[in-house]
């Protein structure tokens, strides 16, 4: 049997590579929206759909039910089989990454929990990403429905920032979770002003993704394809409702940026100063780097929006994608630095 440093240390690289692969499986569900993929699939079957049609005739059942939704009915009619098959590989391998997730976390749950490697306190948090997970996928679902009907070309955007936020919440509370398994106690400092600046941080930055999440599936970048003004005005002439209109969701996302910059900035400017811990040294520097690289990417998002192309993946693409990256790790360094922060003497 394993000591106990040994067995702790295999369960948080466990809890780690799961992390990983949620950032993965959240990359590609961007990869789905942005080729137009995620109406593809129009049923869910859990079990069954990890296999994709097997023959021609399956193949031409399953484009007959795209078919059937207004999104080939008004944007893809010129879809043959072939140009169906690409859309439908995209979302069916981000199901089918989800059960692999599900696969390796299962599994390795179970073995560690028969040869003794979890604590008694470990079981219930592990229980929980479980659930979490099994959310997140019926979110999913949810989210899907909302396109397949006669009157939607995409799915809700509502919907979108949800699945998009929920997936967040899964990622972080895996990443605090693996963090009490490797940072020691002695790593931790007690620092209330910098830890509840950082909470009004991320709470700001929750809403940055949902307006991030409401911007992709409204398509709304090349809304105002122009930087630093927006079509020419700082503000624009018309606002309109914070969740539906696309040029005042637009303003709002790109204003939100700027101010979670300054705030970022200020908190690294008070943070640098401090050298205590080895964990907290080695954190602290990341949200300043990334805010920065973050707004450089959405700029060129914005700038690079006029170039869609439909059915290709490019500049655009590939921008919108980092954008989003970039993005969830600074919310998972924020994270790790609230959890390295404590209100109280450790």
């Amino acid at each position: 049997m394993l000591n106990e440093e040994r067995s702790t240390k295999i369960v948080a690289n466990w809890v780690f590579l799961g992390v990983g692969m949620l950032i993965i499986q959240v990359l590609l569900g961007g990869i789905t929206r942005l080729t137009g993929s995620g109406l593809s699939i129009t049923e869910w079957k859990p079990i069954m759909g990890a296999l994709p049609p097997m023959t021609e005739a399956e193949w031409q059942q399953t484009f007959t039910k795209y078919q059937q939704i207004a999104q080939y009915k008004y944007l893809n009619t010129h879809f043959t089989l072939s140009n169906f098959k690409f859309i439908f590989f995209w979302e069916w391998f981000h199901r089918l990454w989800a059960r692999f997730i599900g696969v390796v976390f299962v599994i390795p749950f179970v073995f560690f929990l028969v040869k003794g490697y979890f604590k008694k306190w470990m079981v219930n948090p592990l229980v929980i990403l479980f659930l979490l997970g099994a959310l997140q996928g019926a979110i999913g679902w949810i989210m899907v429905k909302s396109g397949l009907n006669d009157n939607d070309l995409y799915v809700s955007h509502i919907r979108l920032a949800v699945h998009f936020v929920s997936a967040m919440v899964l990622i972080c509370y895996a990443l605090v979770f693996g963090l009490m398994l490797v940072v020691r106690p002695e790593q931790r400092i007690k620092n209330s002003r910098l830890k509840k600046a950082i909470i009004w941080i991320i709470g700001l930055l929750t809403i940055q993704l949902f307006y991030g999440a409401f911007m992709a599936g409204l398509k709304s970048a090349n809304a105002a394809a122009t930087w630093p003004t927006i079509n020419g005005r700082w503000i624009p002439e018309v606002l309109g409702n914070i969740f539906h209109d696309r040029i005042t969701i637009h303003f709002i996302h790109r204003n939100l940026a700027y101010i979670l910059a300054v705030l970022i900035i200020w908190w690294w400017s008070k943070a640098r100063t401090i050298r205590i811990s080895a964990a907290f040294n080695n954190a602290k520097h990341w949200p300043f780097v990334l805010v920065i690289v973050q707004i450089s990417l959405g700029v060129f998002t914005v700038l690079s929006s006029l170039s869609i192309k439909p059915g290709t993946f490019a500049t655009f693409e590939w921008m919108a994608l980092l954008h989003q990256l970039v993005g969830m790790l600074l919310l998972l360094s924020l994270m790790a630095l609230t959890y390295i922060l404590s209100f109280k003497k450790i």
